[in-house]
């Protein structure tokens, strides 16, 4: 490796230059996020669990695609995947629009919707791991949580600051707005990473089935699916939270979490390697579950607004926390495929949640959401504990 590229400085703008791949999928992502949710319950008429399935399809999409992906970044590096997913994102745009066009016809722009959140969870699934591994083979296994770290950044504050503007540019400009931008984000994605030399996985003798690294990595994937739960009832469902209520400015409360979300990932980036995945997870979920609360029982939104911001911040390291200590659980010929299977629990996560919470709203009342939210982090940060114990009872039996 060149000595330049060893500088913090350098690794720096190394690593951001590959999860700018992450940051133009989970833009694209974000513009629709707050936005279809309205349009499908409000211009179209169907139920909020309807509203809640379209959103989750994308989610079961990529949770297929997670394993097609690991499995190509470790026989052929990250750059196909990549670039499958900027042309998959850039068709989500095209269908965007027809079923704006369509919307007359609420079936029929129903159908367009689906087809695009499947082929927006498809593209999602390609560039879930793959700017991540792209970067630690440019730049080196030591700077993992890192790595893991600013594409999380990447990933939340895109998908934060893509909510916010998507509301904007959907009051002006309408879904087919919404569209435009879409497809000419995914080609700009497209055509950057082409310019950029794929990597290649060195270690090929260990190869394990991706079932069988799943299972390895599975206990830290459950617990990071519960702690999702809380950050899906926030994108999903808070600006009809907000709506229910009669507040303004729902949105805002995405722009929030993700702002603390990134500011927790920037100031607390040294934590991981200081105490340790299990020990910041555990205090992170236990922060996520306070938010969540203080959503719950807030009388106001800018309560609302303080819960948020507590959210984003709790959730901000429970990724990268989890992560190094699921990725050091398998060998580094399956470093594609561990971090695939683990992002598939995320997946599974924001999938479950659209039918799950819209079901507890539409059964119990939009006020149980956030309640019912904060008990499943709170489940999420007992397993924490549990794993932590049993890695100390390894540790003793050890020595």
């Amino acid at each position: 490796m060149d000595k330049a590229v060893k500088r913090p400085e350098n690794v720096n703008l190394s690593l951001i230059s590959y999860v700018c791949f992450t940051f133009i999928g989970y833009f694209i992502i974000g513009l629709s996020l707050s936005v279809l949710p309205v349009f499908i319950n409000k211009s179209l008429g169907f139920s909020l669990v309807v509203a809640g399935l379209v959103i989750s399809l994308q989610y079961v999409s990529t949770f297929f695609l997670r394993a097609y992906s690991g499995k190509m970044i470790d026989s052929k590096g990250p750059k196909p995947a990549v670039l499958y997913s900027m042309l998959g994102f850039s068709l989500t745009g095209i269908f965007l629009i027809a079923a704006y066009y369509l919307r007359f016809s609420p079936y029929l722009s129903l159908i367009f919707l689906i087809i695009t959140r499947l082929f927006t969870g498809c593209a999602e699934g390609l560039v879930g791991a793959s700017p991540i591994n792209w970067a630690i083979m440019a730049v080196g296994e030591e700077h993992t949580a890192k790595i893991i770290s600013y594409n999380g950044v990447a990933s939340y504050g895109a998908l934060a600051i893509g909510a916010s503007l998507g509301i904007i540019i959907e009051h002006d400009y309408s879904l087919y707005g919404i569209g435009i931008l879409s497809i000419i984000m995914g080609f700009a994605g497209f055509f950057y990473a082409r310019t950029k030399a794929n990597k290649t996985n060195l270690h090929t003798r260990e190869v394990q089935s991706f079932w069988k690294v799943l299972r390895k990595v599975a206990p830290f994937g459950v617990s990071l699916a519960l702690g999702g739960l809380g950050f899906a009832s926030i994108s999903t469902f808070i600006t009809l939270y907000y709506n229910y209520f009669h507040w303004n400015n729902g949105a805002l409360c995405l722009s929030v979490f993700g702002g603390l979300f990134v500011i927790g990932r920037l100031v607390f980036s040294n934590v991981i390697k200081n105490y340790g995945g299990i020990k910041v997870a555990i205090a992170c979920l236990l922060v996520e579950t306070v938010g969540l609360l203080i959503i719950a029982f807030g009388t106001g939104p800018d309560i609302a607004l303080a819960g948020a911001g507590i959210t984003g911040l709790g959730f901000s390291l429970i990724f990268p926390a989890l992560g190094v200590v699921a990725i050091s659980s398998v060998p580094a010929s399956n470093q594609g495929s561990a971090l695939a299977g683990y992002g598939l629990f995320i997946d599974l996560s924001l999938g479950v949640a659209g039918p799950l919470i819209g079901g507890v709203a539409d059964i119990y009342g939009m006020i149980y959401i956030f309640p019912f939210s904060a008990g499943m982090v709170f489940i999420g940060l007992g397993l924490a504990y549990l794993l932590k114990r049993r890695s100390d009872l390894h540790i003793r039996n050890i020595h």
